[in-house]
């Protein structure tokens, strides 16, 4: 079969799977993994050679590690080393001494016992990234950890390589003496000619290929540069994709980040859905009817064991049940290594091929599996796990603050950060419980708990001995009901309120608020001052010029609300306030002195 053949094939298994899948909200990985069951030797038998594919497609999971690095400056990939290290090594460790305790007590020898219990232990890096960028849950705290779990477990199969040869028989010779000395040397100069090469050579080079601007040489070179990282650092038998995440890394500081990111996310996106596909494909699923009920209590055993694993250390590290959850459905399948892993041991005759089959298919099951959970746990279990909570409340303060700041998003925090600064007493309210006490343990004494449109609340936290209220509640409806509350049973309170829009502030007008700050507009102003000064304004002149829009626009809000209601009346009004603002622009050209 052509080239051809095989891409059209692939290319429309994706396009009927994938948004199908999409719309059950099962997500595009599971899409893959289907279309590639339908298409693979297994299925309707169009595509036999998965092996092959499967080596070529790994190389979109070595791109989507490169774009992470590039998301990862080395400051916050050293603010991570807690994760990476301490969850990392303690998942791998507990979860792999578990599974291996359990091989052992069903009969497998040590050694087999051992690389199985490590090599299970490890999860799919492409599986899981993909399924929290989806939820679009990479930058949250499971995200995070799940991250540095994940990195940790490329970093591992270093050791897990090198122990195969002392647990079996190696399949060629290998030298005596030094030899193992001689490959630590070998890695430690690879990894420094990777950093060295990434700051000193990369950049230039970029540079210079920049300066030609042709598009096309741009995007190959930025290919060159993954391609051959991650190939450099598989010569010494580390992972290519921590290859390729160590270049991003080095990268990450670089101008040409942004242009780095466009010109491979399309090829990423195309070759890690293939990997879904080729892994879809590889699952043997003869193994599946012959022991229907081995492999189905293997997989849901793995995947409930590391699950457990995963929730314990999440639950000691967040404290709160939903991110620990999260953790633990995302990264607990089993992951792309092991099909080398289990290869390998199968050559040092350390594992027999019949378990290693076994073992494969109970990976890319598990794989398949992963999804339907978390879609499952996505609309039936995290919900609950938000609502219950067993406090209404949880405002005791021990004296009279001046300010109440309701809401502590990215409003509220900033107000508060400044009070604290100039030693000016608050106390902060917020519905979410996991936020408050995350808050707390940081040593933030003056948050609580709670919905602040509730009287018991504000009474509690003593609103009436407070002077300012500083609304800061993300959502509208929130936002208006305690509003509401304020203005009716704490008048004497001076409430400054944040807006999410124009009809936002219409509702809080109507409720007699007069402080109201529209969000993203003062930034908005602010950008506009600067855009009339690099355009050749003076200072004086753009200051005034935003002064003077600002005042307009501010006398437009408060004339249009009285006919919010009037499409017409407020479209005439918006062209007459135009007009006027342009009128009052001339009036000051004509009038500035020669």
């Amino acid at each position: 079969m052509s080239f051809l053949h095989q891409a059209l094939i692939f290319l429309t298994a994706a396009v009927v799977s994938v948004p199908l899948f999409k719309r059950l909200g099962l997500g595009s990985v599971l899409g893959y993994l289907a279309a590639g069951l339908v298409i693979g030797p297994w299925g309707i038998k169009l595509v036999s050679d998965v092996e092959n594919i499967l080596h070529f497609s790994e190389l979109g999971v070595v791109l989507l590690l490169f774009l992470i690095g590039l998301e990862l400056r080395p400051a916050r990939l050293w603010e991570l080393r807690r994760s990476v290290f301490g969850l990392g090594g303690a998942q791998v460790v507990g979860t792999g001494v578990l599974l291996a305790a359990v091989g052992f007590g069903l009969g497998l020898p040590l050694p087999t016992a051992l690389i199985a219990g490590l090599g299970l232990s490890l999860s799919s890096t492409a599986f899981a990234l993909q399924l929290l960028a989806e939820k679009n849950e990479l930058t949250t705290d499971h995200g995070q950890a799940a991250f540095g779990i994940l990195l940790f477990q490329d970093l591992a199969v270093i050791p897990l390589l090198a122990l195969l040869p002392f647990l079996g028989e190696s399949p060629e010779p290998r030298p005596q003496g030094a030899s193992g000395w001689l490959h630590a040397v070998q890695v430690v100069g690879v990894l420094a000619a990777v950093v060295l090469g990434g700051r000193y050579v990369l950049r230039p080079v970029l540079r210079r290929v920049a300066a030609l601007h042709t598009q096309e040489l741009f995007t190959a070179t930025a290919l060159l540069v993954v391609v051959g990282t991650a190939l450099l650092v598989s010569q010494v038998g580390l992972s290519m994709a921590l290859g390729a995440f160590l270049a991003g890394v080095l990268l990450a500081d670089s101008e040409f980040r942004h242009e780095l990111e466009a010109d491979i996310e399309p090829f990423k996106g195309l070759l890690l859905g293939l990997f879904f596909i080729a892994v879809g494909m590889s699952v043997n699923l003869g193994l599946l009817v012959r022991s229907p009920l081995l492999v189905v209590g293997l997989v849901l055993g793995l995947v409930l064991l590391k699950a457990l694993v995963l929730f314990v250390l999440g639950r000691r590290v967040f404290h709160a049940t939903s991110p620990a959850m999260s953790l633990a459905i995302c990264i607990s399948q089993g992951g792309e290594f092991a099909f080398v892993l289990f290869s390998l041991a199968v050559g040092f005759q350390v594992m027999e091929r019949e378990l290693a089959d076994l073992l494969v298919v109970v990976v890319s099951l598990s794989m398949a599996v992963t999804p339907v959970l978390y879609a499952l746990y996505d609309k039936g279990l995290r919900p609950r796990l938000r609502r219950v909570n067993t406090r209404a409340f949880d405002v005791s303060p021990e004296q009279d603050q001046p300010v109440i700041i309701a809401g502590l998003g990215r409003v509220g925090q900033v107000v508060a950060r400044v009070l604290r600064a100039r030693r000016i007493g608050f106390t902060a309210l917020d519905i979410d419980a996991e936020h408050i006490d995350f808050l707390k343990k940081l040593g933030n004494t003056s948050v609580h708990y709670g919905d602040a449109s509730r009287l018991d609340l504000l009474r509690a936290a003593r609103a009436h001995k407070a002077r300012v209220f500083v609304l800061a509640i993300d959502d509208v409806e929130a936002s208006v009901r305690t509003a509401e509350t304020v203005r009716q049973h704490f008048p004497h309170l001076i409430l400054f309120a944040r807006a999410r829009n124009r009809q936002h502030a219409y509702r809080l007008l109507g409720l007699g608020v007069t402080h109201i700050m529209r969000e993203t507009y003062a930034g908005s102003l602010e950008l506009t001052a600067d855009v009339l000064q690099a355009l050749g304004l003076s200072f004086s002149q753009s200051k005034d010029s935003v002064e003077r829009f600002r005042a307009h626009d501010e006398e437009l809000l408060l004339s249009a609300y009285q006919h919010q209601g009037d499409a017409e009346k407020l479209a005439a009004m918006a062209d007459q306030a135009r007009k006027e603002l342009e009128q009052l622009f001339a009036k000051d050209e004509q009038e500035k002195p020669v």
